[in-house]
């Protein structure tokens, strides 16, 4: 039947039966389908049925569904038409991970970051309002998971303020965010998910009491009439009623005709409306639903029936930091750890299970993170706080005016930095080395490898007077690069044999840098390679070293823009240094989904292509202190013997 569907209007006509086989048939596919790619497979095994009500009751794109995230979009995509897509999912060519305006119509928010669709949906709805197009209903789909974040209750707080704003909340409720939802909405929502039988229980008054002569009608009408008081006491939704929104549900997720008639009296509400829908996260799939840690919410590619990787990774960046964490632990009783629902992904659940007092999730919510952070740092501990890099975006504000001004001893750790390509445009992590270069009093190192990893944790946790930063991308790990001398914290990796270009080395970017170098000398180019290994503040001796050189090049997995070229540019200048500059990283675009080499292959960014435009530069010698475009790649026929 899914080959059948081309749009929602499809879905309209379908009986009780042929829906459970759609859904059946939608499980089977997405399983198929997410295994060959890798992709959010948990989420969307579980809104199978809700999504198929939503474009049952609702009219897309007339009515706008707006997800929170978008990683639970997959089902709504293959019943928007985009079944073809899905065999190249997040991949250059293919659908998206999340939704996408250029896909389609009725794709709304692209943004991968949880808690906003509240607020999306809020001021779309008002602008429908102010704008005459009553007609038009917002739905926002929220999970659980996204309510622990403090801009979703900013939203409900203005949202229930117009008590005639067209807006239904679908809260998908299944425990969970990207691993078990905690705090005290959490426990909220598990009282009502555990209470839900209020209905029912009405009900069963109703039937026994109007068999009672004489009492039994006027004490149920009594009983009706407190339903409010009876509803805090059975079913405890309180909260969100005295907050102004009309609540419904529980809802059997799962139950298509529940959810149905629930989201019909929500459209006809005429007002702001919570639909409380409770679901399963890998609903359909035994693998899925056996994994207590994350009930497969993102996997790489997988056998479709045992859920088991079809290859062997390397050694993480994350596992590292999370062994090297752990070792550290167990000498400094003052190391406490901090993430926002990214346990598992940012590797400390190695740390929870050995200090479990010590490590605190506070849910999706980085701003508190980042605070309490200074907080604790205040009261004598030594916090890390992991996020992924494009997460550290949200507490900008938290970093720079309560950490940092407060010269807080803390360190925070950020995985997923540079480009990780598969999941879009709001996954790269290519901001921070520019957002955290204006940040004042801190530090930041950009490890090259494992045992730098290792070093600058540890170089970090030794810093109490003021905040510290280490980043590193996903995947494996590189292989160690030794130096063949620190100069001044300087790692020295390559000797040119001439001092014609200094190539400074960012981060994981080493091995590329040091092989380009190699051909670079076959051309005859002497470039010596160095790693600052901390690139804030810079060295004062990288002034010292680069006076010997006639070219400066910078390579970095961050945006050109303010980033560490630029600052080494400023210093020179500062310094009264004239030796070009030229840049090598990203340029200032949102780059879209692909594969992590096609996209650094399109930037340039490759061994053959950093060979050529030192060896360009190098015969330049007009070159002005200037971050200058790297020259066009190399073209395909043109080939150079690789190092190895």
């Amino acid at each position: 039947m899914l080959s059948e569907i081309k749009s929602p209007a499809d879905l309209k006509g379908l009986s009780n039966t042929q829906l459970d086989q759609l859904s059946t048939e939608i499980r089977s596919f997405l399983i198929e389908q997410v295994s060959k790619s890798g992709g959010h497979l948990g989420p969307n095994l579980g809104v199978v049925e809700l999504t198929i009500a939503l474009h049952r009751i609702f009219q897309s794109p007339k009515d706008v569904i707006v997800f929170d995230t978008g990683h639970q979009s997959y089902v709504h995509k293959l019943l928007t038409g985009r079944i073809a897509g899905f065999e190249k999912l997040r991949q250059r060519g293919g659908i998206a991970g999340y939704p996408n305006r250029s896909e389609s119509e009725h794709d709304v928010v692209e943004n991968s970051h949880a808690s906003t669709a509240l607020s999306w949906s809020d001021g779309i709805a008002k602008g429908f309002a102010l704008t005459n197009q009553q007609d038009r209903t917002v739905i926002c789909v929220v999970g659980d998971g996204a309510l622990t974040g403090g801009m979703s209750w900013e939203a409900l707080n203005n949202i229930a303020a117009n008590k005639k704003e067209k807006l239904v909340i679908v809260v998908n409720d299944n425990e969970r965010s990207y691993s078990p939802t905690i705090g005290g909405l959490a426990t909220y929502l598990s009282t009502l998910r555990t209470t839900r039988g209020y209905e029912k229980f009405l009900d069963w008054g109703k039937g026994v009491l109007e068999k009672t002569p004489v009492v039994g009608q006027p004490i149920y009408e009594t009983l009706h009439g407190m339903k409010k008081g009876i509803k805090d006491i059975v079913a405890p939704q309180g909260m969100f009623e005295d907050l102004g929104i009309k609540y419904f549900g529980p809802v059997d997720g799962h139950d298509i005709s529940a959810i149905e008639r629930a989201l019909l009296s929500a459209k006809d509400f005429g007002g702001p409306v919570l639909v409380h829908v409770i679901t399963e996260k890998g609903r359909g799939h035994a693998p899925a639903v056996n994994d207590e840690a994350e009930k497969f919410h993102a996997v790489g590619v997988v056998d479709a029936e045992t859920g088991q990787p079809l290859s062997k990774a390397g050694q993480s960046w994350t596992s590292v930091f999370s062994d090297e964490l752990v070792k550290i632990g167990a000498k400094r009783s003052d190391v406490v750890a901090i993430t926002a629902a990214m346990m598992g992904p940012t590797g400390l659940d190695k740390f929870e299970k050995a200090y479990p007092d010590r490590t605190f999730d506070v849910g999706i919510a980085e701003q508190h993170a980042t605070t309490a952070a200074a907080g604790m740092a205040y009261a004598g501990l030594h916090p890390v706080v992991a996020v992924y890099s494009t997460f550290l975006n949200r507490a900008f504000d938290q970093l720079l005016l309560d950490v940092a001004l407060h010269n807080a001893g803390v360190t925070f750790v950020l995985d997923r930095a540079g480009i990780t390509g598969d999941d879009g445009p709001s996954h790269n992590g290519i901001w921070d080395l520019a957002l955290t270069g204006i940040v004042p009093t801190l530090h930041v190192a950009a490890p090259r490898d494992g045992e730098r990893v290792r070093e600058t944790l540890r170089e970090a946790l030794d810093i109490s007077n003021a905040p510290t930063l280490i980043r590193f991308p996903k995947g494996a790990v590189n292989p160690d690069i030794p130096a063949f001398e620190r100069r001044d914290g300087i790692d020295v990796l390559y000797r040119g044999e001439s001092a014609d270009i200094l190539l400074v080395s960012i981060g994981a970017f080493a091995q590329v840098a040091v092989d380009a170098a190699a051909q670079a000398y076959r051309e005859g180019v002497g470039v010596t390679v160095i790693d600052p290994r901390w690139v804030k503040p810079l060295p004062k001796s990288l002034v010292t070293m680069a006076q010997r050189y006639k070219k400066v090049v910078v390579i970095e997995d961050g945006i050109k823009h303010g980033g560490i070229a630029s600052t080494i540019s400023e210093l020179f200048r500062e310094s009264g240094l004239n030796v070009p500059v030229h840049s090598i990283g990203v340029p200032l675009e949102f780059l879209e989904h692909a594969k992590r080499a096609q996209i650094l292959e399109d930037l340039g960014i490759t061994v053959q292509n950093i060979t050529r435009s030192l060896v360009t530069w190098s015969s330049d010698e007009f070159s002005v202190d200037t971050k200058e475009e790297m020259p066009l790649p190399l073209d395909e026929n043109e080939h150079r013997k690789p190092l190895r």
